[in-house]
């Protein structure tokens, strides 16, 4: 058993450091929690270069380092052992770590679509292939494509082109009607004008389609070329990799398992970012998808709430409130266009852990129906892939989340199971 803590934080991105550091500095114990080797999370992994995301990163991890936040970094959370006590495993170590408040910001992940070839090698997510080109994978001189949906598709393009790929061209499946009142209403956001700005002159020499998408991947062994939906008319590219996600899912699997009320795919939470569960709150992706800046407002509002702390957590609800109005029109301008329902064929692959076609899962009519007779969402991701792309091809809800929530050893599953308070739990280990 670990040491307890007034304030425990899951999610070490923007939203949980915002939430530790905020708890802390109000002379709260507080713990942070991830299953990344170092704070930051997706959105901050790449921020050690200058870059409009540069400023805050920085500002914000000098932040929690100068401050008394115990880093947990490399715990993934699995179970929930008790009230007020969650389970964690790391490197064959298992601990519970004890709180009496809990603020939960676990992000959002990329939302993939099945499409014929979307399994073939150098086929990947657009998030993905930055992070491994970050971790030295060569793409210079590589022809490169990107599809699927949202700002960070530019944000890529821009990565990717720096480090020496030939990106061929961005595929956006939004169409310029919904982009063109977006970009009119940055106006009201001019740090996002900036931002955009900086990606667009960085890009500008990269073709941009809206209203075009990935229709099929084509190869043996590997990636060889992709037909193209550009504007209604079909195009075959030759490229070496294809990049590609339909924007963000929030994760809400820790969420759901604790009990936390689910409004349509994400927490509820009330002004103070409680939620539907005691003493347990929650910020960042998991209440929408909203961006960094929401993400660390969120986080502040728990972080100040859990401490106990309303009258501060109060003033920042007018920022909240500005920044929300950004997140529904970043929803409306991206919303995915029922053309993509017909991408998969009946051969398609949909689950790619356990190899279920999309034909043998649509002849079922629910999620729990076809996971019982397919094992569709029974492998390592647990449903995070294909239970995604259920909900947008055939309007399911995957709502059998239950402990582990990420895949866990056997021997941590026992202890669980006898309820063994993990004696193997080396104070040395935490960092």
């Amino acid at each position: 058993m670990s040491p307890g803590y007034d304030t425990l934080v899951v999610g070490s991105g923007p939203a949980g450091m915002a939430a530790a550091v905020s708890a802390a500095e109000t002379g709260a114990r507080v713990g942070l929690i991830d299953d990344n080797p170092r704070a930051g999370g997706q959105i901050w992994r790449a921020s050690d270069k200058p870059g409009p995301q540069h400023g805050l990163a920085s500002t914000w991890r000098s932040r929690l380092f100068s401050s008394s936040v115990t880093l947990l970094q490399g715990w993934s959370v699995f179970d929930q052992p008790d009230a007020k006590t969650l389970r964690a495993e790391r490197q064959g170590l298992t601990s519970d770590f004890s709180y009496e408040n809990l603020v939960l910001a676990t992000g959002a992940r990329e939302r993939f679509l099945p499409f014929p070839g979307w399994t073939l090698p150098n086929v990947m997510g657009v998030g993905a292939m930055q992070a491994m080109v970050k971790g030295g994978l060569p793409v210079k001189g590589k022809r490169t494509v990107l599809a699927g949906s949202g700002p960070l598709l530019l944000a890529i393009a821009a990565s990717l082109k720096a480090a020496g790929a030939r990106v061929l061209c961005v595929c956006e499946q939004a169409g310029v009607s919904q982009l063109l009142p977006f970009a009119a209403s940055l106006a009201m956001t001019p740090g996002k004008i900036l931002e955009g700005l900086l990606y667009k002159a960085s890009t500008c020499t990269i073709p941009y389609h809206a209203g075009s998408w990935i229709v099929e991947a084509v190869g043996d062994t590997q990636l060889r070329s992709v037909t193209l939906s550009i504007r209604g008319k079909k195009r075959q590219v030759d490229c070496d990799y294809l990049a590609c996600a339909f924007h963000l899912v929030p994760n809400i699997e820790l969420p759901a398992m604790l009990g936390c009320a689910i409004d349509n795919g994400t927490v509820a939470f009330d002004d103070f970012q409680k939620t539907s569960q005691p003493n347990i709150y929650c910020a960042g992706e998991p209440t929408g998808i909203g961006g960094v800046e929401l993400s660390l407002v969120e986080g502040q509002i728990a972080g100040l709430a859990a401490a106990g702390q309303d009258a501060q957590a109060r003033r920042l609800f007018a920022a909240r409130t500005k920044l929300r109005r950004f997140s529904g029109r970043l929803a409306q301008a991206f919303a995915l266009r029922p053309e993509l329902k017909s991408l998969p064929r009946q051969d398609t692959i949909l689950c790619r852990c356990e190899d279920v076609p999309f034909g043998a899962v649509s002849e079922h009519s629910s999620w729990r129906s076809a996971k019982l007779h397919t094992r569709c969402g029974m492998g390592p991701c647990q449903g995070r892939i294909c239970g995604a792309a259920t909900e947008f091809l055939l309007g399911w809800n995957a709502d059998s989340t239950r402990p582990p929530v990420f895949p866990a050893l056997v021997s941590s599953l026992m202890k669980s199971a006898h309820g063994d308070r993990a004696s193997r739990y080396d104070t040395t280990t935490v960092t």
